[in-house]
C-alpha cells in the first residue's frame, strides 16, 4: 500500500515534471484542466515508486551495519513489507498490472521500470562495497548514475500513452541527458550528506575508484563530455521548445531548485572525503 509519505515526498518531483516536461508535449501548466486530466495516474505512478524508494534506502541502511543514519525510523510490519517488496524478483508487479488494466503499458515503459529495479540494486551493492572497504567498477558507477532517473522517463512515456501520442525520441534523448545533469549537481550539492546517510553518490564513487587527487579531475572530465552531448541535442531541438526549456532552467536555478543545463551557474565540485569514516566519527562526537 502506498504511504502518506511516499506522496509527499513525489509532490516535488510531480511539480518539476509538470513544469520541465510539459511543453515537450505543447502543454501548459496553467491550465488546470490537462493538469488534473493527468495528474491521478502520474501521481499514483510516482508514489509507488517513491514507496519502494523509500524501503530500498531502509534496506541499505539496515544492511549498511555501524553507518550512523537519522533515517531509519519504522516498524516491524515495515521492516517486512521492506524486504518483501524490494528482494522479490518483480517489486513493480501491482504497477504493472494496474497500468495494463488501463491500456497504459508498454514496453519501453516496463524497461524503464527494469532499470529502476536495476539502479536500487547498483546502489546497494556500491554503497555496501564503500562501508566495507570492497573494490567497485567504474561501469557500476556510470550506470547507476545514468539510470537513477528513470522515473522521469516512466513519468514521460506514461504521460505519452495517457495522450495517446507517439513517443519523440529526440525529446526522450535530450531530457535523459539534461536528467543526467541535474542528477550531477544534485549529487554534488549533497556530497557531504550523502557521506554521512551512506547513500548513492557519484562523487564518493569517484573518490572509491579514482582516489581523492584525482576525483576532481575526473568528475569535471565525466560532467564535460555530458555538456557536450547536452549541447548537441539542445540545438537539434525546434528553436521555440529550447528557449522554454532554456527559461524554465533559468526559474529553477533563481528558485534555488534543480538546474537543467549546464549554461546555468558555475559547477562546483566539493572538497572531497578521502577517509569516510573518520568523516562519520567526528560529526558523530560533535553531537555527544
Amino acid at each position: 500500500m502506498i504511504g502518506i509519505d511516499a506522496m509527499i515526498r513525489s509532490n516535488s518531483t510531480l511539480e518539476d515534471f509538470c513544469r520541465s516536461y510539459f511543453m515537450f508535449h505543447k502543454m501548459e501548466t496553467n491550465q488546470p484542466q490537462l493538469v488534473f486530466r493527468y495528474l491521478p495516474m502520474l501521481s499514483f505512478t510516482e508514489s509507488y515508486i517513491y514507496q519502494l524508494d523509500g524501503l530500498n534506502e531502509n534496506l541499505l541502511q539496515l544492511s549498511s551495519g555501524g553507518v550512523p543514519t537519522s533515517s531509519i525510523n519504522f516498524e516491524e510490519d515495515e521492516l517486512n513489507l521492506c524486504a518483501n517488496s524490494v528482494r522479490i524478483k518483480d517489486p513493480f508487479r501491482p504497477l504493472l498490472s494496474i497500468l495494463e488494466s488501463r491500456g497504459l503499458l508498454t514496453e519501453r515503459i516496463i524497461e524503464e521500470l527494469r532499470y529502476g529495479e536495476k539502479y536500487w540494486a547498483l546502489e546497494r551493492k556500491l554503497c555496501r562495497a564503500l562501508v566495507r572497504n570492497k573494490e567497485i567498477s567504474i561501469e557500476d558507477v556510470t550506470r547507476a548514475i545514468n539510470l537513477k532517473s528513470f522515473d522521469y522517463r516512466v513519468l514521460n512515456l506514461l504521460l505519452y500513452q495517457l495522450r495517446g501520442e507517439k513517443v519523440n525520441d529526440l525529446h526522450m534523448e535530450f531530457l535523459s541527458i539534461s536528467e543526467l545533469l541535474v542528477e550531477v549537481s544534485d549529487d554534488l550539492f549533497d556530497y557531504e550528506n550523502d557521506v554521512v546517510e551512506n547513500s548513492f553518490n557519484v562523487l564518493r564513487m569517484f573518490v572509491k575508484y579514482y582516489g581523492a587527487s584525482a576525483a576532481p579531475i575526473m568528475m569535471a572530465k565525466f560532467i564535460s563530455e555530458a555538456e557536450v552531448k547536452y549541447d548537441q541535442l539542445f540545438k537539434a531541438l525546434d528553436p521555440q521548445l529550447s528557449m522554454k526549456y532554456q527559461k524554465r532552467c533559468e526559474d529553477a536555478t533563481k528558485e534555488g531548485g534543480k538546474t537543467c543545463g549546464p549554461s546555468l551557474g558555475t559547477w562546483h565540485i566539493p572538497p572531497v572525503i578521502e577517509d569516510e569514516d573518520g568523516y562519520r566519527s567526528s560529526l558523530s562526537s560533535k553531537t555527544l
